[in-house]
């Protein structure tokens, strides 16, 4: 009898276990980049949103960057962007790529043809919007 009520006690904190990783995986898969840039893109950096994260990519193998903004609540409807552009040392945004709207996973992903360019990039969620500016990861 004290086999079968250690066994049950096992069996108990076993299915706590796997259900408390199965919702902590849950939340970390919500907040992480996506691969929606596709095959090939690395992410070279990313910025904390309100809502969500802002990543940065880049393809070495054809030159192209990207940005796509996930969302750290998915199925859950909100104004979202990503943004990139060539870097100009001005306040206007030329070579801009954009995509904006009510999401509910991510916007993007938006690509920049920039070797040997300096990008800028950022990206939005509800009303917080994040960027960088001016010469941030040139190659």
């Amino acid at each position: 009898m004290n086999f079968y009520r250690r066994l049950g006690s096992v069996t108990a904190v076993l299915g706590l276990t796997v259900a408390g990783t199965a919702l902590t995986t849950g939340t970390a898969q919500a907040a992480s980049y996506n691969g929606a840039c596709g095959s090939g893109y690395s992410v070279i950096d990313s910025m904390n949103v309100s809502d969500g994260t802002v990543y940065l990519t880049y393809n070495g193998s054809n030159g192209y960057n990207c940005v796509v903004t996930v969302s750290n609540h998915p199925g859950t409807a909100m104004v979202m962007s990503a943004n990139l552009r060539i870097s100009r040392n001005d306040t206007v945004w030329k070579y801009n790529e954009e995509d904006s709207g009510l999401y509910k996973y991510y916007a993007g992903p938006v690509y920049q043809y920039a070797p040997g360019s300096c990008v800028d990039w950022g990206g939005r969620v509800n009303s917080n919007y994040t960027q960088i500016n001016y010469d941030d990861h040139c190659g």
